[in-house]
């Protein structure tokens, strides 16, 4: 401990992508390989929050904001929730049992202003984690908008028709 980082050392992170994880490692050359697997990946950062990703020989463009601790990336009109995290905030967050399940009520809000093109559910529906809840236009994309865990629909903030500013409550599960 306390020796610098060797040419051969690599920077290990763990991202969870709604709610699935992923292990990437980049070396010091800037290689990258994604749950063991070598991935050909350059970004070339477009404005505050839009990149242009090349990944694998495909071309990507990808918007990438901060959001309550984690990130939100919309890609291809589909919007995921993720969180990246070294290796050693991991294992702390493991044992201080933050990446169980959340509980209690959960206020689903809008990732960005736009217009609400359906409601997928009314109060007193199950629905189960995943699953499209809302689909949101924006940028001329519709979004869909997954539930972040099993529970019960029990408020629906906004109607279909309905234009909504970023951070809007959109509706509560419990």
């Amino acid at each position: 401990m306390g020796e610098p980082l060797g040419a051969d050392e690599q920077m290990k992170y763990v991202t969870f992508i709604n709610d699935k994880k992923f292990e990437i490692d980049i070396d010091q050359d800037g290689s990258v390989k994604v749950n063991g697997k070598p991935r050909s990946v350059d970004f070339l950062h477009l404005n505050a929050s839009l990149y242009s990703m090349l990944m694998d020989n495909a071309s990507y463009e990808v918007l990438v904001e901060e959001r309550d601790g984690g990130v939100e990336v919309q890609m291809h009109g589909r919007l995921y929730a993720g969180k990246v995290m070294d290796e050693r905030a991991v294992l702390l967050a493991e044992t201080r049992g933050e990446l169980g399940e959340a509980s209690g009520d959960i206020i689903v809000k809008s990732p960005m202003p736009g217009l609400i093109v359906l409601v997928k559910g009314a109060v007193g529906d199950v629905i189960t984690k995943g699953q499209t809840i809302v689909i949101l236009e924006s940028m001329k994309m519709q979004n869909e908008l997954k539930a972040p865990r099993d529970g019960t629909i029990s408020a629906i903030h906004v109607n279909p028709g309905q234009s909504v500013e970023k951070n809007k409550p959109l509706l509560t599960i419990v």
